[in-house]
């Protein structure tokens, strides 16, 4: 992930780093069960997907440590 894009996910809000993380996990729901019946065009998306879950789940933790202080 380039730091640009990690910019850009830092300066959303708390809620709008939840939304997307809803949306990131329905996505990682959808891509799971193509892979389970073999229509998944790009396997290398379930990674990246997971990693940008990690990154937004990262930046969350990161804002309420910040919060707490």
């Amino acid at each position: 992930m380039k730091k640009t894009e990690l910019e850009k996910i830092r300066d959303l809000s708390v809620s709008e780093l939840e939304n997307r993380l809803a949306d990131l996990k329905k996505e990682l729901f959808n891509l799971r069960f193509q892979h389970a019946i073999n229509q998944l065009e790009n396997p290398m998306r379930l990674k990246a997907v997971k990693k940008e879950i990690a990154v937004i789940k990262t930046i969350i933790r990161e804002n309420e440590l910040k919060a707490e202080a």
